[in-house]
């Protein structure tokens, strides 16, 4: 009886089962999805024209029910070739996916959009990740070097400084830098960014790219994308770690004990801490002042990510750390980092964010007496100690009557008290678009780029001598606070449709308004009751706050059309308000226009090796309102000090003169480029050409004295500069087999000429940077901008008859004598003077290279990576230091085969000679040109099976920088930028390639580990 009932129950469910597929209305059909490789997760799977689907899991298997037994279902996964496959009345279907190898095409980020790189008319290059994390740096800026065409960096050694980034060399004697856009946001920099954060950096070069950004893309930009988490992704976690040591090896050669005092003796008078044995028990050292100031310091860098999604949204999580040691005592650089990026859609909408926080600490390169602490190193007597306990400070350094020099202990100079800088950075924004109807969407984006950056010093009292020349009776206490906000406004359209299978178009319109604020507050105060106190009060106190806005708005239109990929067509314009212009010429018009032809789809290219074959080209003007604010209008300034009935009275005056016409810069770009790729990409060649004016440019022109204003300057616009060059990229890819390698060099060469100074033809130069009462550079009429400006070196006047011939015009002078430098007395009016003067070099290349060479063998790996530029002069300020005998100080050894007498030198002059002598000349120019070896790694990944596949990546690798420099440079570095510090002179674009004493490059050595589970 059971066993009946059991029957009748077996027959009922088969019933109801039957009625519940019928219910259905279909079958259930489950399967897996693989490619070469394996299964694949997250492809769609879905039921042609019908919404109903699902994705594979991460196993590639997949299951959809209620499927009808005569039905088709469709595979398809971004990167692959999508696939309609038959049901007929199966319930297991296994597939295999094929790459699609034209929807894998790069695709290239542009100004506010993207496009694949076979559309791309304009100049842009592109570094990639790979070539990013290969490097071991620790500011993501200093990552560009050598990787893109036309792209100039010049590092510094001094951790956390800015490298100085130029696009096409110089166009304007304003500031060059170009514009920076992290996740479509302007953001004022890269260097906060966490390297191992980023995806891509482009490059936007000609006006076709940059005209888009109106008044900020005159110098070029450089978008950043950082990393995200990919749609259907399992969850990955990495971690990224390194540490090594860093160190500078070179020296200047300088005098020891021995030769120090003899030189001391000869040159006379012979200082008393030398011939009184009362003070020999301090003067009987031989300190190297260079290995003091000099040490190895380590370096770590720690990283972890979380990234993974769907797809219906992404997220990717990371946290980093940075801390380096200088190699240079005191200084050093520490950094925090955080990031979240992720993105939702839901349906038509789509909304995400990018944020990226920094905290950032530096002990910088400090200053002392207008010099820097290794010009301090060099002159400083070297029979003098380190430390002396019985000092106020504990240190010991020169004393004027004693030693007679005074020169400062660069020891106490860097490390008594401390000075540092901290600020903390974000930069992100949030999205949202929305897709109106097909081909129409609509976006909305906020972007904020912000920093407080705290700057302070405490230096408490010292007294380095006995009769203090170096010394302050109380202790110093400096804290600066800044704070920088930036917020950007954009919405945009974005139109894009194809017609007739050909014929693809794409119409953006689009509104923007970015809002600036900067405010800074600064007090310094003294305590002159105890060192302990490191805070401010009423004592010597000194205050001082500012703050300015700044306000620009602007809209866009751009087309990009094609035809079949095969014609291409971009124009956009752009206009611009800026706050820094008077309401006479506020706005600004920047178009540009660029075509294309893809020769390499052209039907007669089939079944030719050459696979891609572009011919480009571009033209456009841009814009650079890159000037202090308010300087159209008139400014008062307050706390102004003048005597008045013989007593002091603080009142207030007008600041600068007013100059309501100031209009914007602008610069017309043309650009040719062509594009070759032949084997499938196997050999890689791009070739461009460029030539920009920029005009109308934005120039502080001196104003007479006897006008009175505090602002010595006006800011006009006159003049006009040309700028012209090429670049050439030469890639090789060989990918087949056990051994696989590549290499890929790119050489640049840019050229610029001031073409005109003002509107009344006069050819007056404008002159910069000032050393020891001497200009170094100027711009003038036919000539580079910041070129070198000085008297040319012709040798060492050997006898009395020698001077007379070219002084000629003054035969009784009593100044200068044999021994002396001759220079040219270019004008021939038989005295030297400052119509002698003329270009003595240039700071700026001739060509510079990047040499990127990778190779694999099964699990190793190895990449050398090599930066060069070449024709590019440097004024060495350190030769006046080692060669200049215009008073007692130590010298290089080169002094002691100085002029003596007729015949014994035509390079060193004699010893505490005219002061002529070192007036600024050719004598102090070198060839700046270099080849560095910037990096040199070799990897090993450990295979995943060894790991029963718990770890998917396990890498080790060994990796060292600047360890080979091949160059003629005297200096410690032949890569000069800006100074590091102030060093009594401007931080400016006339600083370029002039080195007083700068913090060289270090040598460094890492060992490192990537993983990934």
């Amino acid at each position: 009886m059971k066993h009946s009932n059991f029957k009748r129950f077996l027959f009922l469910l088969s019933l109801f089962s039957f009625g519940l597929v019928q219910a259905q209305g279909g079958i259930t059909v489950s399967g897996t999805v693989q490619d070469e490789s394996g299964p694949l997760p997250g492809v769609n799977v879905v039921l042609l024209d019908n919404s109903k689907g699902t994705s594979t899991d991460f196993d590639g298997n997949f299951t959809l029910s209620g499927v009808d037994p005569q039905a088709t279902i469709v595979f398809s996964y971004v990167g692959f070739k999508t696939v309609e496959v038959p049901v007929n009345n199966r319930s297991t279907l296994n597939v295999t996916l094929e790459l699609d190898s034209q929807s894998l095409e790069e695709i290239v980020v542009v100004g506010y959009g993207t496009q694949s790189r076979s559309e791309v008319t304009g100049a842009i290059a592109t570094i990639e990740a790979e070539e990013i994390s290969s490097l071991p740096v620790a500011r993501a800026d200093e990552a560009l070097q050598g990787r893109a065409p036309g792209v100039s960096v010049v590092s510094s050694g001094s951790p956390g400084n800015q490298p100085v980034i130029r696009i096409r060399g110089l166009g304007t004697p304003n500031s060059n830098d170009p514009l920076y856009v992290i996740d479509g946001t302007i953001s004022g920099g890269m260097g906060n960014l966490n390297p191992n954060d980023i995806e891509s950096i482009q490059v936007l070069k000609d006006a076709s790219t940059t005209a888009v950004y109106g008044s900020k893309g005159s110098n070029g930009v450089v978008i950043i994308t950082t990393k995200k988490g990919k749609p259907s992704e399992k969850a990955t976690l990495s971690f990224d770690s390194y540490s090594g040591v860093n160190f500078i090896s070179d020296r200047y050669d300088v005098l020891n004990v021995e030769q120090y005092n003899r030189y001391a003796s000869e040159i006379g008078p012979t200082p008393d801490r030398i011939s009184n044995s009362a003070y020999e028990s301090l003067s009987s050292h031989n300190t190297n002042w260079q290995d003091e100031i000099f040490r190895t310091g380590f370096i770590q860098s720690y990283n972890l990510a979380l990234a993974g999604g769907n797809e219906n949204s992404n997220f990717r999580f990371s946290g980093g750390y940075l801390g380096q040691e200088g190699a240079m005592i005191e200084t050093d650089y520490e950094r925090f980092n955080f990031r979240a990026n992720s993105q939702f859609t839901f349906g038509n909408l789509t909304i995400g964010e990018s944020f990226g926080v920094s905290f950032d600490k530096q002990h910088p390169e400090r200053e002392s007496g207008g010099r820097s602490i290794l010009e301090h190193a060099i002159k400083i007597a070297p029979y003098l100690p380190v430390y002396n306990p019985d000092n106020l400070g504990g240190f010991q350094g020169p004393s004027s009557s004693l030693d007679l020099q005074d020169a400062e202990n660069p020891v106490r100079a860097q490390t008594l008290g401390e000075v540092v800088n901290k600020s903390i950075n974000i930069n992100g924004g949030i999205f949202a678009s929305y897709e109106l109807f097909d081909a129409l969407t609509f976006k909305t984006q906020v972007g904020l780029d912000y920093s407080n950056g705290k700057n302070s010093s405490f230096i408490p009292s010292y007294s380095d001598d006995e009769t203090s020349t170096n010394s302050t009776a109380y202790a110093q206490i400096n804290k600066n606070t800044s704070i920088y906000q930036s917020l950007t406004y954009t919405n945009s359209l974005t139109y894009t449709k194809t017609f007739g299978d050909y014929h693809n178009l794409e119409l953006l319109a689009l509104a923007e308004q970015q809002k600036i604020k900067f405010e800074n507050v600064n007090a310094r105060s003294t305590n002159d009751i105890t060192d302990a106190v490191n805070q401010l009060s009423i004592n010597g106190v000194d205050l001082s706050s500012g703050a300015t806005e700044y306000l620009r708005i602007g809209y866009l239109g751009r087309v990009n059309y094609n035809f079949d990929k095969r014609y291409l067509f971009s124009a956009s314009i752009r206009r611009d308000a800026s706050s820094r212009f008077g309401a006479n010429n506020r706005w600004g018009y920047f178009p540009s226009v660029s075509a294309g032809w893809n020769i390499g789809r052209e039907a007669f290219m089939e079944g030719s090796a050459i696979n891609n074959l572009k011919l480009r080209g571009s033209w456009g003007i841009t814009g650079n309102d890159n000037i202090g604010d308010y300087l159209y209008s008139s400014t008062l300034l307050t706390n102004f000090i003048y005597p008045i009935g013989g007593a002091a009275v603080q009142g207030t005056t007008a600041n600068g003169l007013a100059n309501p016409d100031l209009k914007w810069e602008e610069t017309t770009m043309r650009n040719i480029g062509l594009d070759v790729g032949i084997n499938d990409n196997k050999f890689t060649f791009t070739l461009e050409y460029y030539n920009n004016k920029s005009d109308d440019l934005l120039v502080d022109l001196p104003l007479p004295l006897s006008h009175g204003y505090n602002n010595p300057n006006l800011t006009s616009n006159v003049g006009s500069v040309k700028t012209q060059g090429f670049e050439f990229n030469f890639g090789y890819n060989d990918y087949e087999g056990d051994f696989t390698w590549s290499a890929n060099m790119n050489i640049s060469h840019s050229k610029n000429e001031v073409v005109t100074l003002n509107s009344s033809g006069e050819s007056s130069p404008i002159f910069g940077a000032v050393f020891e009462g001497e200009s170094l550079s100027a711009i003038s009429i036919n000539e580079p901008l910041f070129h070198f400006y000085g008297y040319q070196f012709d040798g060492i006047y050997q006898n009395e008859a020698e001077v007379d011939a070219v002084l000629s015009a003054n035969p009784n002078q009593d100044v200068v004598h044999p021994g002396d430098v001759r220079y040219k007395d270019l004008n021939g009016d038989g005295e030297i003077t400052s119509a002698d003067k003329m270009k003595i070099g240039n700071p700026y290349p001739d060509l510079v290279l990047g040499l990127n060479l990778s190779a694999n063998y099964k699990n190793f790996d190895f990449n050398a990576f090599i930066t060069g530029s070449y024709g590019n002069d440097l004024y060495n300020t350190n030769l006046y230091d080692l060669h200049g005998m215009t008073r007692l100080f130590n010298s290089g050894v080169a002094v002691l085969d100085r002029w003596t007498g007729p015949g014994t030198s035509n390079t060193i002059p004699r010893a505490l000679g005219a002061t002529q002598n070192t007036s600024a000349s050719d004598r102090f120019i070198e060839d700046g040109s270099y080849t560095r070896f910037k990096n040199i790694t070799i990897g090993y990944t450990i295979p995943t099976d060894f790991f029963n596949d718990a770890i998917s990546k396990f890498r080790i690798y060994m990796s060292g920088q600047n360890l080979i420099t091949i160059t003629d440079y005297s200096g410690l570095d032949p890569e000069i930028g800006l100074p590091s510090v102030n060093n009594g002179g401007v931080r400016n674009q006339f600083e370029l390639g002039i080195d007083r004493g700068n913090y060289p490059q270090p040598k460094s050595v890492v060992f490192g580990l990537q993983l990934e589970f």
